[in-house]
C-alpha cells in the first residue's frame, strides 16, 4: 500500500515540476484516461522510464481499487 500512495505522490510531484516532460505528458494522459473512461493506446507505456512504467502500472492498479481518494484528487490537480 505505501509504495501506492509513493507512485501518486512521486508522479503528481513530476506532473507539477515538469509538466512538459514527455514522461509527464505520458502519465497525465494515463491519468485522464483512466478518469474519464477514455481510451489510452497502450504502446505508450513502453515510452516511460523504467521508475514511470512502475508507477504507471501502480496508479492503474490503485484506481482499479479506488483507493485513497483525495491523493487521486491531487494527482487530477496535477494535471489540469
Amino acid at each position: 500500500m505505501e509504495t501506492q500512495l509513493y507512485a501518486i505522490s512521486q508522479v503528481r510531484k513530476h506532473i507539477e515540476r515538469n509538466p512538459k516532460d514527455p514522461q509527464a505528458v505520458i502519465l497525465r494522459q494515463l491519468v485522464f484516461s483512466l478518469q474519464n473512461n477514455e481510451p489510452f493506446h497502450i504502446s505508450l507505456l513502453y515510452e516511460l522510464n523504467g521508475e514511470f512504467y512502475d508507477f504507471a502500472f501502480q496508479i492503474m492498479k490503485e484506481w482499479r481499487l479506488d483507493r485513497h481518494y483525495a491523493k487521486k484528487q491531487k494527482l487530477l490537480d496535477a494535471i489540469h
